[in-house]
């Protein structure tokens, strides 16, 4: 694999040298490679993932951006990326641009990786205009030749707005066909990106394979999308649900009053979730071996509350004290106090870890049988519902170990919510700048 990666690159960029394979460019050298705004081929020899500390978490909020700390430093790579791509979904803008480092005294750059709710789209399209101011510094280009690849539902939603505010070209790439190019992107160029996940060896990076294809990519924003992907840009989108993300986010600011995905996520961090669903050993005292089931599998999501808040009920007109639709004040500011309950008895801790173990667990069975229905061993689970959440990755985990007795597995991305922007972003390229198309075109010019 990385002898195809070196000679795809021989192929594309004899006057580049990386650090480990010759002297570095010089500025003239760099200065011939900037050219027309989009025929510019991405160098990924030498490619790593930056895994950074507090410092750029620690601006996370500026201009409302949450900037990622793991953007991929591309050594080799010496022309001007004159584009920038943005994924806009029903809850969340994904960005994703190059940039160089001046104050570096190595050459190539690195992609970087933003995101936005979609609310505060002004606040990602403000960062976009100031993207664009930079362009001479950041990559030696005019403002002016700025180009937005834009993609998801936002980018036929916000179309005009985007063209008004920025005065730049927009060109808007095809949702589906932009998250499977992210995904082989992923795959085939990037080191230590995809993984599975188990409690005992949460980050077991994935080995490179020749032929990736066919796979199923199982795509979780605010709903589900499942892609059976056979080849290079030849897929079939197969199912789906609108159980995902949107409806985690939806029903948890009924439930809690959080107001962000995040907390709601570190609400279920601290949850139990026997406390709300009914277990298998609530119902049999023990496991139910015969048909392997533990006593802490969930036989009913939310299975405990109707019993409950009836009996809360009722002690409550016995004793005199709350009275059917009395509530506790249970919110401190817009935050719902830890360890409070969220109304009658249950916490909103609690309720958080049963509503996403719920929901992921209705995924996973779902990928599952999708899977087995196309014959699809490798199952691949993107999108910005995941944010390498451990309680999340196990549960997709377990329940693809667990209905396919083994046979088949989950695989994760530590840039899971950014198939799509990534994906718009590579499409800028031409044709045939990519390692696979590469060999392709070889293949038929032979």
């Amino acid at each position: 694999m990385a002898a195809a990666l070196r000679e795809a690159n021989d192929i594309h960029a004899p006057e580049e040298t990386g650090r480990h394979h010759g002297p570095r460019p010089s500025a003239s050298t760099i200065d011939s490679t900037i050219t027309h705004p989009g025929s510019v081929k991405i160098n990924v020899q030498g490619a790593f993932i930056v895994n950074e500390d507090s410092a750029l978490a620690n601006g996370a909020a500026e201009n409302g951006a949450h900037h990622e700390t793991t953007d991929i430093r591309l050594p080799n790579h010496t022309a001007v990326v004159s584009h920038v791509a943005v994924d806009i979904g029903g809850s969340l803008a994904k960005l994703v641009y190059f940039s160089r480092e001046p104050q570096s005294a190595e050459p190539g750059g690195r992609l970087n990786f933003l995101k936005f709710e979609t609310d505060r789209i002004d606040s990602c399209l403000d960062f976009m205009q100031q993207l664009k101011v930079k362009q001479q510094k950041l990559n030696g280009s005019r403002p002016g030749e700025l180009c937005v690849m834009a993609t998801g539902g936002g980018a036929y939603k916000y179309y005009d707005k985007m063209k008004e505010v920025l005065g730049v070209e927009v060109l808007r790439e095809d949702e589906m066909e932009c998250l499977i190019i992210g995904l082989d992107f992923f795959i085939t160029e990037i080191p230590s990106e995809v993984f599975s996940y188990s409690e005992t060896d949460p980050m077991h990076f994935a080995e490179a394979r020749a032929d990736i294809y066919p796979y199923l990519l199982v795509n979780i924003g605010s709903g589900v999308s499942m892609i059976k992907v056979s080849g290079p840009r030849n897929y079939e989108r197969i199912g789906g649900t609108s159980l995902g993300g949107g409806t985690l986010w939806g029903l948890l600011s009924l439930l809690t009053g959080a107001r962000t995905f995040d907390d709601m996520l570190a609400m279920a961090e601290r949850g139990d979730n026997s406390a709300v669903d009914m277990l298998v050993g609530d119902i049999y005292g023990t496991d139910y071996n015969k048909i392997g089931l533990k006593s802490t599998t969930i036989a009913s999501s939310f299975g405990k509350v109707f019993k409950m808040k009836r009996q809360a009920e009722r002690d409550a007109e016995d004793g005199g004290g709350l009275a059917n639709g009395d509530r506790h004040q249970d919110y401190e500011g817009d935050h719902p106090r830890e360890g409070e309950e969220g109304g009658h008895g249950f916490s909103a801790e609690d309720m958080s870890r049963s509503l996403l173990y719920a929901i992921s667990n209705n995924i996973g069975q779902i990928a599952y049988l999708q899977s087995e229905k196309h014959n699809l061993e490798h199952i691949y689970f993107g999108g910005s519902f995941i944010r390498g959440h451990r309680q999340t990755m196990n549960t997709l985990s377990y329940a693809i170990k667990f209905w396919s007795k083994g046979e088949k597995k989950a695989y994760f991305l530590r840039h899971e919510g950014y198939l799509g922007a990534v994906g718009a972003f590579v499409k800028r390229q031409p044709k045939n700048w990519g390692r696979r198309n590469s060999f392709e075109d070889i293949r038929v010019r032979r």
